[in-house]
């Protein structure tokens, strides 16, 4: 065997390892596709897995979003994400700061204690966040489901580790010319730390969008409920109608797809920075 003929052998087995693993991946998404826009007479479930409507149809589409309020759930993941994403990512930077570029007593005591909380199940912090919601009187409110969201341990140490690896001739620098903490932080270390708070912004974006455990626990009011919740609460009213419930997930995941396309740049820019350092 020729080395040339070698290569293009290991380029092909590349090839079909990688799509193998790209169907296993994707393979369920193209299922749930198929299925929000197959006809009533097509079925759903077959083997081998038939994925082409024939014809395509909206009829799904337009019963999700007609038999819940789906627009309204729509515009609450709008305003949960609107008001979380930039919020969560300014509170975790200015956290983040003072841990990276200070120095004080019990910075690293306060850094720890932040990251433990990263080791905590989710769930186990579900009572007392509702406990403290219910004692301000915010339970069933916009506000009950956004403030817990607000910080976040992993935002924190994300960005501090980003901090500490800006040079700090240039944090000197720019204090001997005058500017303060404040000026800095925004001119200085925001632009340097840019492909880091894109990631940021679309864990977050995910996240929120997403959000369902948080949500339920805390509204009783199907009126402010988030997109992922009113999926549910499809799945409710629609029974075994697995269609209209396809079709009701398709339209909750493509903001979703939209966003990371057009922020992926930005994730790429900041994997090379990360391989680099």
């Amino acid at each position: 065997m020729t080395p040339k003929l070698a290569f293009w052998l290991r380029r092909a087995g590349m090839y079909v390892l990688l799509t193998a693993i790209a169907l296993v991946f994707v393979g369920p998404f193209l299922i749930l596709l198929s299925a929000a826009f197959k006809p009533a007479g097509q079925a759903v479930f077959s083997f081998p897995p038939d994925v082409i409507p024939r014809p395509p149809v909206l009829t799904w589409v337009k019963e999700a979003w007609t038999t819940i309020p789906y627009p309204t759930y729509l515009l609450n993941s709008v305003v949960y994400v609107g008001v979380m994403v930039p919020v969560y990512i300014i509170v975790s930077a200015l956290c983040a700061y003072p841990l990276a570029q200070m120095n004080f007593r019990g910075k690293n005591l306060i850094f720890f204690a932040i990251l433990s909380t990263m080791f905590l199940p989710g769930e186990v912090m579900l009572l007392p966040r509702f406990l403290v919601v219910s004692q301000l009187g915010l339970a069933d409110t916009y506000a009950g489901v956004i403030l817990p969201g607000l910080l976040s341990a992993f935002g924190i140490f994300l960005l501090r580790q980003t901090f500490a690896g800006v040079p700090r001739e240039v944090i000197d620098a720019a204090r001997t010319d005058g500017c303060h903490e404040l000026r800095i932080f925004w001119h200085v270390m925001l632009p340097a730390a840019r492909p880091t708070l894109a990631i940021l912004g679309i864990f977050g974006f995910i996240s929120v969008w997403n959000s369902f455990i948080w949500p339920m626990v805390v509204l009783k009011d199907s009126a402010m409920y988030p997109i992922a919740l009113g999926i549910s609460y499809l799945a409710g009213v629609t029974g075994t109608d697995v269609r209209s419930l396809a079709a009701g997930t398709v339209i909750s995941i493509l903001p979703v797809v939209i966003f990371f396309m057009i922020m992926q740049r930005h994730v790429l820019e900041g994997m090379r920075g990360a391989v680099k350092g």
